[in-house]
């Protein structure tokens, strides 16, 4: 027994646990890689001497030998997002059902030095392959530029002539929810769009706008929002001042719960008097008051096309750049009817 506490206090080794259990090193190391080849005694007495010792096998020492390490670096700017936590979490959803690992490297600030420097991190973390969900532009660089010889994938951004992009077909879904609007005979649509600097909220805009446009609607002034429900009341109280406003569009859930309130204060009805759409199509939107019509994101999918996708370019399978989009479904519920009658 002080044997054994020496032992680990020192750092237990392989040449330990052989010496233990009286068998090779070669052994200990078919035996913590679970080679088929062992006898099944000498597999329990090689296990007994690990435990014994408390032997903990080297995985990154294996990992080198085997030019693989099953974890995948994931670098983002924040968590709290609804689309980020979401894609993180089917990220890590796929890529444990193909046997991988994931890191997580939060960045400070979208900068390229920023990127750079998780970079740098995962680098000597050792990862296979790195997933950059990249949801904002950058502060300092027009585009996204990513050291040579890295196995990347890019969500959420317009890097696609430059890397692998997977996103979801944000701007198929807000042409939906427009056209859903203007086909319930809405004169035209108002929109409570997210933060200037995202691409989704850029192409959810642009799409709004482009619909209205090509209907021959007039096109009614953005209401700047921040994603958060918070910032939907304070654009819900200035659209519910707008006689002429019947149907909005948020760029989110999040921001269309804060608009639902802020209508409901002012006496504004949904969606008698005003129709509601939001985007994300999140758990607790079905539970909304009234239940809301959205369009709904594949996270899921999202997750998996960007796992399999960089396992590809870690296979060398597919190397090139490209935007591959999720496709999107408006989900219709009781938020939204035909406008009130004259």
């Amino acid at each position: 027994m002080q044997g054994s506490s020496r032992s680990r206090s020192r750092g237990v080794s392989m040449a330990d646990v052989a010496r233990l259990a009286g068998v090779s090193s070669q052994t200990v190391s078919r035996v913590s890689t679970g080679h088929p080849g062992v006898v099944e005694s000498t597999r329990r007495q090689v296990l007994d001497a690990m435990r014994e010792l408390g032997y903990r096998p080297n995985s990154a020492a294996r990992a080198l030998k085997r030019g693989e390490f099953r974890t995948i670096g994931v670098i983002l700017f924040t968590l709290s997002t609804t689309g980020n936590s979401r894609t993180v979490e089917a990220i890590a959803t796929q890529a444990a059902l193909e046997g991988y690992a994931i890191t997580l490297i939060p960045v400070a600030a979208p900068t390229q030095d920023g990127v750079l420097g998780a970079f740098t991190r995962l680098g000597e973390l050792a990862v296979d392959g790195v997933v950059v969900i990249m949801e904002v532009h950058l502060l300092d660089a027009t585009n996204l530029t990513l050291p040579p010889g890295v196995q990347v994938v890019v969500v959420d951004s317009d890097a696609g002539d430059r890397y692998p992009v997977v996103d979801t077909d944000q701007a198929d879904g807000a042409r939906q929810a427009v056209r859903h609007l203007l086909g319930l005979g809405h004169r035209t649509v108002w929109h409570v769009t997210g933060p200037a600097e995202s691409f989704s909220s850029e192409r959810r805009a642009l799409a709004w706008r482009q619909v209205l446009e090509e209907a021959g609607r007039p096109v009614p002034p953005i209401q700047r929002g921040d994603w958060s429900a918070a910032s939907g009341y304070e654009a819900g109280l200035r659209l519910a001042a707008e006689p002429d406003c019947t149907a909005i569009f948020a760029a989110n859930d999040q921001m269309a719960l804060g608009v639902l309130r802020a209508l409901h204060e002012r006496g504004r009805r949904v969606p008698e008097d005003v129709s509601v759409v939001g985007f994300d199509d999140i758990p607790d939107a079905a539970s909304y008051l009234p239940p809301l019509t959205t369009v709904h994101q594949d996270f899921a999918e999202v997750g998996r096309r960007c796992v399999q996708g960089l396992l590809a370019k870690i296979r060398a399978e597919r190397t090139g750049p490209g935007t591959d989009l999720v496709p999107t479904i408006l989900v219709e519920r009781a938020s939204t009817a035909p406008p009130p009658g004259p």
